[in-house]
């Protein structure tokens, strides 16, 4: 069976109304499974995870994004989080049956659907992408560039959507692609002093020089009165948690700062987890069939 996952980002994260109608909507097509939903006050955000067949992948997504349209409107909306429109961006992920590139053809279908009748600008990013430039997603939307630099760019060449139209309505625009797994991951500091995050996230993102696989930005989290360095990491694998993590502490510590707590947006994959639990206690030859719950879903599988 093909199986995807979908990570759609929505600029909501303050009304559970309205994200309950946005997942209610998403629901209604068959084979989707919600596996997590996550909203944010600050960042004005909600993430929700699914999976799905393949031949619903679209019309689930869609619908998701033809919800938001109707119930969040940009011109109103504030966050700390870079934001393009109502349904931010728009993720497929192949988890199995399926390649990256079956999931950028479920990108190019979505993005046509939504340019077309929803109206809204579509710009493909990812292995989706249809211009090099536009491959990484933070070239395309940033927080120096975002909803209100767009609307009045958008007539430009350069930013041409890929489907919809070269005009911005009150759903703003929605990027969409394909990727690998990716793992959303945000460290706390005991400081407010903004210039210290953009120092430490400058010293472990990658494209300043720092961890290949970490992209950063920093915010101020005034719920907590704290800086949050928020990152995804693009490859678990070659960059992992720990490494990240142990970075952002011997950095902070330069400026007589220091770690409060971390946290995942969304799900992470199981090996993730243990490299980082393997790494922490030192544990030698440890495998994953000594989890009792391995064993425990391996025998149900059997039954």
């Amino acid at each position: 069976m093909k199986i995807v996952e979908c990570v759609p980002n929505f600029s909501n994260g303050r009304d559970e109304d309205v994200l309950d109608s946005i997942i209610s909507s998403i629901s209604s097509v068959p084979s989707v499974k919600i596996l997590n939903r996550e909203m944010d006050y600050d960042h004005n955000r909600s993430v929700v995870t699914f999976i799905v067949e393949y031949d619903h992948a679209v019309e689930a997504a869609f619908r998701g994004i033809e919800t938001a349209s109707k119930l969040i409107d940009m011109n109103k909306h504030r966050g700390e989080h870079p934001r393009f429109g109502a349904t931010d961006v728009v993720p497929f992920v192949p988890v199995s049956g399926c390649s990256l590139e079956d999931c950028s053809v479920l990108a190019r279908e979505l993005g046509e659907r939504v340019g077309s009748q929803l109206n809204i600008p579509v710009y493909l990013y990812g292995e989706a992408a249809n211009r090099p430039e536009r491959k990484s997603l933070e070239k395309i939307r940033n927080k120096n560039f975002q909803y209100e630099q767009l609307k009045d760019s958008i007539t430009e060449d350069r930013w041409t959507p890929d489907f919809g139209p070269r005009s911005i309505g009150s759903a703003g625009a929605t990027i969409i692609g394909s990727r690998d797994y990716l793992i959303a991951y945000n460290v706390y500091l005991n400081t407010d002093n903004m210039e210290i995050g953009k120092k430490i996230v400058r010293a472990v993102r990658g494209r300043s020089g720092g961890l290949t696989y970490v992209k950063a930005l920093p915010f101020f989290i005034s719920e907590r009165n704290q800086v949050q360095i928020s990152m995804n990491l693009t490859n678990f694998k070659k960059t992992p948690i720990y490494r990240v993590f142990e970075m952002i502490r011997i950095e902070a510590r330069r400026f007589g700062v220091s770690i409060t707590g971390s946290e995942i947006v969304g799900l992470i994959p199981l090996d993730a987890m243990l490299r980082s639990f393997e790494y922490y206690i030192g544990l030698e030859g440890f495998t994953k069939s000594q989890i009792l719950e391995m064993n425990l879903l391996s025998s149900e599988n059997e039954v």
